[in-house]
């Protein structure tokens, strides 16, 4: 049997899917105990259990100064602000996405800008927001915004422009308004692949955020990371990137189970990942 035709057994493909994620903690632990053999003090790549003392430290000794648990002071900033960010996001998505994906006259207008407004570099244009809008929590949702919004509509509307014509045309036959075909037939079609730019907007939605946190924040996930760099303490670095990494995939997990039990018909098409 050919490579491209074999089926993994559930039990192989836990297997396999483990397995870079133990061969990457082992080749960590393996040079983490090379530099430390030949320097105790080296702080490049901490041992584990330094780094399970530093998260632990952060999570459940509150800060001399201001009385806080920084962990979860910081996820409950930072999340805020993607929820926030992608919040309004995906408002604009499903009202834009779909009125250009399903009347000619909003596509001739909104899709020329949309598709020039996803090119820019959002990054570039933190320091605009910056000075518009301040160094609070506009601007920092703002980016967030302005960098996953326009993709996200772009898929919606590929999704809307993706609905057979015929079934349109049944539609209007069989008497049905404009906001009928909007609602009943366009709208079911369009929340699969709403949920999907949800989740693939949370990528660059996490890079900008931490990003706008670095730069200029007083609390969240990146603004922590960024302060504690000029220590090296990269035992408060690593598991902070992991906790990050830990929510994206918590909250990834979470559309795509609420896609699947919402929508059943449409993950019958294939697997989803």
């Amino acid at each position: 049997m050919r490579i491209t035709n074999r089926v993994v057994p559930k039990s192989q493909a836990r297997v396999l899917a483990a397995a870079p994620f133990v061969a990457a903690i082992v080749a960590y632990a393996i040079a983490s105990h090379i530099r430390r053999a030949g320097n105790p003090a080296d702080k490049l790549l901490p041992a584990f259990d330094s780094m399970g003392e530093a998260f632990w430290r952060m999570a459940t000794v509150p800060d001399k100064r201001s009385g806080d648990l920084l962990l979860w002071t910081d996820t409950a900033d930072s999340l805020l602000r993607i929820a926030a960010g992608m919040g309004i996001s995906t408002g604009i998505a499903l009202a834009l996405g779909v009125a250009i994906g399903f009347l000619p006259v909003a596509r001739a207008t909104f899709a020329p800008f949309v598709a020039a407004i996803s090119l820019i570099p959002p990054i570039t244009v933190l320091p605009i927001l910056f000075i518009v809008a301040g160094l609070g929590e506009a601007s920092k949702i703002s980016l967030i915004v302005i960098g996953t919004a326009p993709v996200m509509v772009r898929s919606v509307a590929n999704a809307v422009l993706e609905i057979p014509r015929e079934l349109i045309i049944k539609a209007e036959t069989l008497g049905a308004s404009v906001w009928q075909i909007a609602s009943r037939l366009v709208l079911p079609q369009a929340l699969p692949q709403l949920i999907t730019a949800i989740r693939l907007g949370l990528v660059p939605g996490w890079i900008f955020l931490v990003s706008a946190e670095a730069i200029a924040s007083t609390s969240g996930l990146g603004y922590r990371i960024f302060l504690v760099r000029r220590y090296l303490a990269m035992d408060v670095i690593l598991p902070y990137v992991l906790w990050i990494t830990l929510l994206a995939i918590v909250i990834d997990r979470a559309l795509l189970l609420l896609s699947r039990r919402a929508f059943r018909w449409k993950h019958l098409e294939g697997a989803s990942l």
